[in-house]
């Protein structure tokens, strides 16, 4: 029997996975990829007997392929956040979906586990910018203010380290950076070792986040704001956690974070007004490639003469809406 672990590059996919193998240790395959490579199903292939754990993908997006999984013979646990669709009806199929924009995939592993890692779904909540979230569960942690704003920092971090085009954008491969975290017992003991990739991490957000916010925005008015960040490698790794930070500076504001596709066009990250989290799944759902969940979504290549569409349906949505 082969055991497989399946699960989105950020935060929420790496914190949730574990905090399930911290508490059931299991040798497996890994599989990820950068945070929008989402159709992770594909590149599985089981045997009769083998546990798939799929952890953070859209399972609308990877719905054939798990119903191919499943008809191979393999029992399937599956995780998420993101919008479903139609879930299979198999007995094989054990499915913890929750669309709720104040909920992540780590919380729902959290719930599930009764709490007993919740260090790491704290870190994981905030690095999915759902902050009050993330402060509501870790009340029970019993830990300072200090403490807190540093899973905070951690969180952001490890999410940051997910995007780009591919995995030669990152500072460091998803599945190499689950392995080492899932040395240290806490995210504090992985951030108090100096020896840790911490400090890569921690660096490099904050100098491409200065880049970032060099940027001139490229449309605004009261309800809608599109910043179109330069042709380079840092656009491609702040981009998500950009526009996270700007939800946060302008919770009435919806961000359209924009970088170059290597192949052309745009990569779009989408954030909904925090105190309006609803529809970003549903406007990018409207593009090629585009999908996500109620309060952050994104679209993986735009055409540039597509741009004026979305603001159309940004200010749609959120200024006439």
């Amino acid at each position: 029997m082969a055991i497989v672990d399946v699960f989105n590059g950020d935060a929420d996919g790496i914190c949730a996975l574990l905090q399930l193998r911290m508490d059931n240790p299991q040798e497996s395959k890994l599989v990820t990829g950068v945070k929008r490579d989402i159709k992770l199903l594909d590149r599985v292939d089981v045997q009769p007997g083998d546990e798939v754990t799929v952890l953070d993908i859209s399972l609308e997006k990877n719905c054939s392929q798990l119903e191919r999984v499943l008809a191979q013979g393999a029992r399937v646990f599956y995780v998420d956040h993101h919008m479903a669709g139609d879930i299979p009806n198999h007995p094989g199929l054990t499915a913890l979906i929750d669309t709720d924009p104040n909920i992540c995939t780590s919380l729902l592993v959290d719930q599930h586990l009764g709490g007993k890692y919740r260090a790491w779904a704290v870190t994981a909540a905030f690095g999915d910018n759902m902050n009050q979230s993330a402060e509501q569960a870790a009340k029970q942690l019993s830990i300072s203010a200090d403490q807190l704003e540093v899973l905070k920092i951690l969180g952001i971090c490890i999410n940051y380290n997910g995007y780009g085009s591919c995995i030669d954008d990152l500072h460091f491969e998803p599945d190499l950076l689950y392995q080492e975290l899932a040395s240290y017992g806490t995210p504090f003991d992985f951030i108090a070792d100096s020896r840790s990739g911490y400090k890569k991490l921690h660096d490099g957000y904050f100098n491409d986040l200065l880049l970032a916010e060099q940027t001139e925005i490229e449309y605004q008015n009261e309800h809608v704001a599109v910043i179109i960040l330069p042709d380079k490698v840092w656009s491609r790794r702040i981009s998500g956690v950009y526009g996270n930070q700007l939800a946060n500076q302008h919770p009435d504001r919806a961000h359209a974070i924009l970088s170059n596709h290597p192949k052309g066009g745009y990569v779009v990250s989408v954030r909904a007004p925090l105190n309006n989290k609803m529809g970003a799944d549903e406007l990018c759902k409207d593009f090629p490639n585009g999908g996500g969940r109620k309060g952050a979504a994104g679209i993986n290549q735009l055409p540039i003469d597509q741009l004026g569409h979305v603001i159309d349906r940004m200010n749609h949505r959120y200024f006439n809406g």
